[in-house]
């Protein structure tokens, strides 16, 4: 099972034992559907019901009904297996970018080390200690292994 980190579960909603995920993952609409299986600290639940309430998405799980059957698992980072996403050939995970070599200009910038997340809608590449924004990437070439970013002047 490849899994996927897809946010944490931070706190709990009511006494029947729904949870909150904070989440800036990219693709929530093939992750939050109802008979998908989650993986919180190595125990698989199934998703009976889903919604987002403000910065959360909130779940109801098959088999809990009781804020005590889940509440110690709160603060553990929540995942799911990849195969569930279903990805075309034009999705992909940002986590599938890190280790490729930016480019600008023909020009060798680094390699991918990590991305960050300012917010739900800002992300930023971590290349050799520079902070890079996505908006830059212009191609992403899975094949060579390479992003080419559009050119900025003292980049």
């Amino acid at each position: 099972m490849d899994l996927v980190l897809i946010g944490k579960y931070v706190k709990t909603h009511g006494i029947k034992g729904e949870i909150k995920i904070r989440s800036n993952f990219k693709y929530k609409d093939k992750v939050f559907v109802v008979g998908n299986k989650i993986i919180i600290k190595n125990k698989e639940f199934v998703i009976n019901g889903y919604r987002k309430h403000q910065e959360y998405d909130m779940i109801t799980l098959d088999g809990i009904n009781d804020i005590n059957e889940i509440i110690d698992l709160k603060g553990n980072n929540v995942y799911i297996d990849r195969n569930l996403l279903n990805l075309n050939n034009k999705e992909y995970l940002d986590t599938d970018l890190i280790g490729l070599e930016v480019y600008m200009n023909e020009k060798l910038l680094g390699i991918i080390d990590e991305i960050t997340y300012i917010n739900d809608k800002k992300k930023l590449l971590i290349v050799n200690h520079k902070y890079i924004p996505f908006e830059l990437i212009k191609d992403i070439d899975f094949k060579n292994k390479k992003i080419i970013l559009e050119e900025v002047i003292g980049l």
